[in-house]
């Protein structure tokens, strides 16, 4: 059984507005909405457990009134952290699950090539992310100056984040450090390596104004 934890505690600041990112709609639909209908079109028995704060639980309910969205999920509380809002949804996983993977709320493009690839290479090696190349150039700051680093030593990361059931439990029974941005370095921080695989271009996280724009014309080419 596969399960993903989509995780949406943001308060959307950057958005420069009160109603949080997650539900912000595009295309019509709420991103968060689009992104759980997009792991359950990989997988229509997926357990999807979705992390929101208590305070924004009740327009989540109202929104799926609204817009009678009635796709099956099971919610868990927001943490202090991702790391702790992680953990609070891991402990609603079923333990039938396998796989489980982590997935930003506000990422509602990621393809479901991505998403079968991350959960077909984590039943062998156990951790996956999906990344994508560099292509802009980048340079590294430094007291005093800068210089240029060559972009193919680095890929940038996306979700989900796929690990089996077993390694995420036990990663995720670590104490809490700053070191943890992701869940991937929760898992390297408990000993084991991560596998990359390729993931998809489209798989922007909707964080800005400008982000907003961008979804919604990705929208448009979809329809």
């Amino acid at each position: 059984m596969n399960a993903v934890i989509i995780v949406a505690g943001g308060k959307g600041l950057r958005m420069g507005g009160d109603i949080p990112k997650q539900f912000l709609p595009v295309g019509g639909i709420p991103i968060l909405m689009r992104t759980i209908d997009r792991f359950l079109q990989f997988d229509e028995k997926m357990q999807v457990v979705l992390v929101l704060p208590e305070t924004q639980q009740d327009y989540w309910r109202t929104l799926c009134d609204e817009y009678h969205f009635s796709r099956p999920y099971t919610l868990a509380n927001g943490g202090e952290t991702r790391f702790h809002s992680v953990k609070n949804g891991l402990a609603k996983v079923s333990l039938d699950a396998t796989l489980v993977g982590v997935h930003d709320g506000v990422r509602p493009f990621v393809s479901i090539d991505t998403i079968r690839a991350c959960y077909d290479e984590a039943a062998r090696s156990e951790a996956v992310i999906p990344v994508t190349d560099v292509v802009e150039t980048l340079r590294q700051v430094l007291p005093g100056k800068s210089i240029t680093v060559p972009r193919s030593d680095y890929r940038l990361v996306q979700t989900p984040q796929v690990f089996s059931a077993h390694l995420l439990r036990q990663a995720y029974e670590q104490p809490y450090t700053d070191f943890f941005t992701d869940d991937a370095s929760v898992v390297e921080r408990f000993g084991h390596s991560v596998t990359l695989v390729p993931g998809n271009r489209e798989n922007i996280k909707i964080t800005t104004p400008f982000d907003l724009t961008i979804a919604a014309a990705m929208c448009k080419v979809d329809s």
